[in-house]
């Protein structure tokens, strides 16, 4: 299998996170790649015709894309044990999954408007309108954090990778001053093998 990949891309980390946790990691090589906005990455297009990261080229010729799409297929090859199939914990997992990858899309968008678009055409209250998104995600994942324990499943490995893309691109939210729970949980989470090995 291929992936295109970009070590600072979260949406990337997460696949290569569940890849690790279930032992399919060696089994998939990094394309280096880069998923510009404007100046769209012809070779990702080639395949994925959104040019977005990641896209998984699987050994059949399946193109996978997006991020969640790619874990589900991870968890097909794997044990099953990072996407529950079925009750509570599914959707559980699921809109966890869901909280942290709004968080990564906001944080996102407003790394582009920061350092993509021309200084004199940069919004504001656009960017504050992202990370109020941020804040109240995290805001939930603060009351609900004290009840993850030692879960390893797509929505801790979601939140995780999303709470890492803060610390590499928004340090200066200071988040961890805000969650502490959060912040106790991520310090045990964060010193996973799999996340270790994905860390830009």
């Amino acid at each position: 299998m291929k992936i295109f990949y970009a070590a600072a891309s979260p949406f990337v980390r997460k696949c290569l996170v569940v890849a690790h946790e279930l032992g399919l990691r060696e089994r998939i090589e990094l394309v280096p790649a880069s998923a510009h906005p404007i100046n769209r990455s012809a070779p990702i297009v080639a395949h994925n015709p959104l040019g977005q990261m990641p896209t998984l080229l699987a050994d059949d010729g399946t193109v996978l894309y997006d991020s969640r799409v790619i874990c589900e297929y991870l968890n097909s090859l794997g044990d099953g044990r990072i996407v529950p199939a079925t009750g509570a914990e599914r959707w559980q997992a699921l809109i966890e999954q869901s909280l942290a990858d709004g968080i990564m899309d906001a944080a996102v968008l407003v790394r582009y408007e920061q350092v993509v678009r021309p200084e004199p055409l940069r919004w504001p209250e656009w960017i504050n309108g992202q990370l109020d998104k941020v804040h109240s995600a995290l805001a939930r994942i603060e009351l609900e954090a004290p009840t993850f324990g030692g879960r390893v499943d797509i929505g801790t490995i979601a939140i995780g990778c999303a709470l890492g893309y803060l610390d590499l691109r928004f340090a200066a939210l200071a988040w961890r001053e805000r969650h502490p729970a959060s912040a106790a949980w991520f310090a045990r989470f964060d010193a996973r093998a799999s996340m270790s090995a994905t860390r830009p």
